[in-house]
């Protein structure tokens, strides 16, 4: 029996500077008044160097990772549908939602480790974007049910971003550009309006300067993954992906991303694995079901490491084609912006080439860019989440499915929920997930 090689393995040095960045999130979004700060809630692909020009004391909470953070944890998340599913909402609606809903409804709010304090906090602003469904009303209903429990009107501005969509190197028209960025304008007048605040500009231009190096720092993280054995695991990155869901437009996740990446660029120089056996490298797609994380571990029973997914490289790496078709971390502009004008317009043109935006709407945009993580990721087969709790990032998956067939990529399908457990078969998941393995020729080396 032929052996199989054991990598070295080792712990992030950076793990829990991460760790304590995420909770530090929560808990300064939580305790805003007392700091003298306000707080605004709103998607996690919001503009959210906008907000920022309002100082430095402004805290938001992002949607949908708070509503996977939910998820995360079973028994909270199964009160949120309770009482979600109780005030008349149906289950076919994005989970994420249902579960930021249930929360209100509850009136509690959950930190990262899980703790559940009484007394939701409410966001003395509303600021976000449409693109998909359920965006903008998402947060329309917040307001409603903030009306409805504590009799407090909570103001809210809604950017319409659905001209964009364009592929990495899509040339985008002068007027789509111009429709967001008279918005973004609009918006900072609203915000001014809003909470009696002067804005700062300098403060918009340094948020959107650490908005675009953060995101191309992750992408260049994510490159790192194509070096055999990979030095990270898809389920060590979404605690590490995160933080550009969160505070992107922040110095912290700057500073982090680059510890992060200089470390990854480490262990791939030493040839540290994020798994010690690995001799089958798959890639997922969309949001995991997010209380089943264990999938991964049973993965690398079997030698299997899961490098990553088009969700952790595209939600927030920004990345670029070059002329001989590889995909590369985005580059920078030659210099930061120095006015309103400047950093409007950079924010808008670098936020409409977003790889996860574009497979919203363009099916044989997504295709491709799974295609293109396989040639170069050096990815053996692709799973395909079938993900009722999203219908934006699932919309086209039947299609995908065909397209990566064709193209001789083995693709595994399975069914479930990112955010409710409850549309989740682990068991069945994991036997249909085994034949498909020893289809493959691999045989479980670890009990």
């Amino acid at each position: 029996m032929t052996k199989i090689k054991e990598h070295p393995t080792e712990r992030l040095r950076c793990w829990n500077e991460g760790k304590n960045l995420r909770k530090s999130y929560y808990e300064d979004y939580l305790e805003a008044p007392e700091k003298g700060g306000i707080r605004w809630a709103g998607g996690a692909w919001a503009f959210s160097s906008i907000p920022a020009g309002l100082g430095d004391d402004v805290y938001c909470i992002t949607g949908e990772p708070y509503g996977a953070t939910i998820a995360f944890f079973k028994d909270f998340a199964a009160q949120c549908h309770d009482a979600v599913e109780g005030a008349g909402f149906p289950r076919t609606l994005c989970a994420y939602m249902r579960n930021y809903w249930g929360a209100i409804l509850l009136d509690k709010f959950i930190l990262t480790d899980g703790t559940v304090v009484e007394g939701a906090p409410i966001p003395d602003f509303i600021w976000q974007d449409h693109i998909c469904c359920s965006h903008g009303k998402w947060y329309e209903v917040v307001r409603w049910l903030e009306k409805q429990k504590k009799k407090k009107e909570i103001p809210m501005y809604c950017v319409d971003v659905s001209v964009g969509y364009a592929g990495p190197n899509e040339k985008i028209e002068d007027y789509k550009v111009n429709y967001i960025i008279q918005q973004l304008n609009d918006g900072i007048d609203w915000l001014e309006k809003t909470t009696g605040r002067e804005y700062n500009d300098k403060l918009l231009c340094d948020a959107v300067w650490n908005e675009m190096k953060a995101t191309s720092l992750w992408a260049e993280i994510c490159s790192l993954n194509k070096a055999v054995p990979a030095p990270l695991d898809e389920k060590s990155m979404y605690s590490l992906y995160v933080m550009g869901t969160l505070m992107k437009h922040k110095s912290e996740c700057v500073a982090f991303y680059e510890t992060l990446r200089d470390e990854i660029r480490d262990r791939v120089k030493r040839g540290i694995a994020a798994t010690p056996y690995e001799r089958f490298r798959v890639i997922t797609d969309t949001q995991p079901p997010w209380g089943f994380l264990k999938v991964f571990r049973e993965m690398e029973k079997y030698g299997v490491v899961s490098l990553g997914s088009l969700y952790t490289f595209g939600l927030i790496g920004m990345w670029e084609l070059k002329a001989d078709g590889t995909w590369t971390p985005k580059t920078l502009p030659e210099k930061r912006p120095q006015t309103r004008e400047e950093a409007l317009r950079a924010i808008v043109e670098w936020t409409l080439h977003k790889p996860e935006w574009a497979h919203f709407y363009r099916p044989e945009l997504k295709t491709q860019m799974i295609k293109n993580i396989v040639d170069q990721w050096n990815v053996d087969a692709v799973l395909l989440h079938y993900n009722r709790g999203c219908e934006g990032l699932s919309v086209h998956i039947a299609e995908n499915r065909l397209g990566l067939l064709e193209a001789g990529v083995p693709v595994f399908p399975f069914e479930g929920n990112m955010g409710d457990e409850r549309e989740f078969d682990f068991a069945g998941t994991m036997a249909r997930l085994t034949a498909f393995f020893e289809s493959m020729g691999l045989k479980k080396l670890i009990e």
